[in-house]
């Protein structure tokens, strides 16, 4: 009996509430392609990858998996799977060049083709403002350390509210600031690959005020009925024991690794505990009168993007990495060890409690507030075998044990509505270029001939029966 046989009978699933949302995920520079096409400008990526030893194998996102040219066909992809929801980015240089102007009509013309080939297909789409592809001259008068690209980005958030508000119910604004701030200017292993921990704490507060400010634009032309979110990367921080000073560590990277980010959104503050543990960084001058009044304007629901747990105590790295440290304020002070368990080809550990403990923990602080999982997924080393099938147990593996976590979570009270698997199709894997794939389809770059995988045929039937089963095929 296969995974797919136990789940159609199994009569003791777990079960979903009535209208939870069952997604997949994508973002513009990973899928697109398309990069110099019908007025595109460069992004921050397409100058990172193009930069000798930045990306593995020299990959860059020029043809990616060809949406841009497949995009019908990616659709019906997702129609057969089932899906109620697609979660996927615009591509900022796409439809404003330079990021500043009048929007380019042509780009504004494939994001509306495509949530129009949505809706014919019964799918509700979800438009992301930003994943992580800032215009290239943007960065290059300073980037998201400065305060005018928060107001650049709310002028083209009105630009993608005024084109597609009428048929897109649901904006999120950001995807994950903190990979943009810490890993793009923090120690540059992500574009736009500078590595400077006080510009990396400027950018987190441009992020939060571009968000605020975005929210602001959004609302003055979308319909009252409509959704606008935030998408956060929160860590799933666990001591390596109880002690007082691996405790510390957690609150150390719990500052600058999630309150950056929750606090000024849903409070209205910069916490306190991160301006002490920064204070040899910053004085945080460049928080203005007013903006935490805008940080904190009202949104109707957060999406959560998880991969692993993180374990920490106290001390310095022992190896030095060959990157600095990401961790402004926390670099001298926390160790970050391995989590035990089975690895994905990431050699990130599989650990579904992690997930299960984030939700919970939101539940607690942010009552209220309605939560979706924006992203979850796994990498594994996926190839086609001779009878033309991608056979991925471990990424069913995975799906089953952290949708199951989401079903406690739920039961637990916690108010989820939501699941966007990432990813739909196997991308550019930033700096990893194509050496990793996420997919539920099978992509070959070389042909880009899709290929569902198993795993697209296991959630098709969670999907259907709205269910995961309660068991595993032993």
């Amino acid at each position: 009996m296969t995974a797919l046989d136990i789940l159609a009978s199994d009569t003791t699933g777990l079960r979903f509430p009535s209208g939870f949302r069952w997604g997949t995920a994508t973002a513009a520079y990973q899928i697109e392609g398309a990069a110099t096409e019908d007025g595109r400008t460069p992004s921050i990526w397409d100058t990172f990858s193009r930069t000798p030893g930045k990306v593995h194998n020299g990959d860059t996102g020029d043809i990616a998996a060809d949406h841009y040219h497949r995009m019908p066909e990616d659709v019906a992809l997702m129609r057969r799977l089932g899906v109620t929801d697609y979660r996927f980015s615009i591509a900022w240089p796409r439809v404003q060049q330079n990021g500043r102007g009048p929007a380019v009509e042509k780009g504004l013309d494939f994001y509306r083709r495509l949530v129009d080939e949505l809706l014919n297909a019964g799918i509700r789409p979800v438009a992301t403002l930003y994943h992580w592809d800032l215009p290239q001259e943007l960065e290059s008068a300073g980037g998201w350390p400065q305060r005018e690209t928060a107001q650049r980005f709310a002028e083209y958030a009105g630009i993608m509210a005024d084109a597609l508000g009428d048929r897109v119910g649901t904006w999120t604004t950001l995807n994950e600031p903190w990979c943009a701030a810490f890993l793009g200017y923090g120690n540059g292993v992500h574009a736009p690959g500078r590595a400077s921990h006080l510009d990396s704490l400027r950018a987190a507060h441009h992020f939060n005020l571009a968000h605020g400010w975005a929210v602001r634009a959004l609302r003055e032309v979308l319909p009252d009925t409509s959704e606008v979110s935030l998408t956060l990367n929160l860590h799933a921080l666990r001591p390596l024991t109880p002690s007082a000073d691996d405790l510390d560590a957690v609150r150390r990277i719990d500052a600058v690794g999630n309150r950056i980010f929750l606090d000024p959104v849903f409070h209205g503050r910069i916490p306190d505990d991160l301006i002490r543990d920064t204070a040899a960084i910053t004085d945080w001058s460049f928080v203005r009168d007013g903006d935490l009044a805008v940080t904190s304007t009202p949104i109707d629901s957060l999406g959560i993007n998880y991969y692993s747990p993180t374990v920490v105590a106290a001390g310095e790295r022992e190896s030095p990495s060959p990157s600095p440290s990401p961790w402004a304020g926390a670099e001298r002070h926390v160790r970050f060890l391995p989590a035990p368990g089975p690895r994905t080809a990431m050699d990130w550990p599989v650990d579904a409690d992690g997930l299960y403990e984030l939700l919970t923990r939101l539940r607690d602080d942010l009552p209220g507030v309605p939560l979706l999982v924006t992203e979850n997924g796994a990498a594994y080393h996926d190839y086609t075998n001779p009878s033309g099938r991608v056979h991925d147990p471990e990424r069913v593996s995975y799906l089953h044990s952290h949708l199951s976590a989401v079903h406690r979570a739920i039961e637990a009270g916690t108010d989820v509505r939501g699941y966007f698997l990432w990813s739909l199709l196997d991308n550019f894997e930033w700096a990893y270029g194509y050496s990793k794939r996420f997919g539920i389809v099978h992509v070959d770059f070389a042909s880009q001939r899709r290929t569902p995988k198993e795993s697209a045929d296991w959630y098709a039937q969670v999907i259907a029966l709205n269910a995961v089963e309660g068991r595993q095929e032993g």
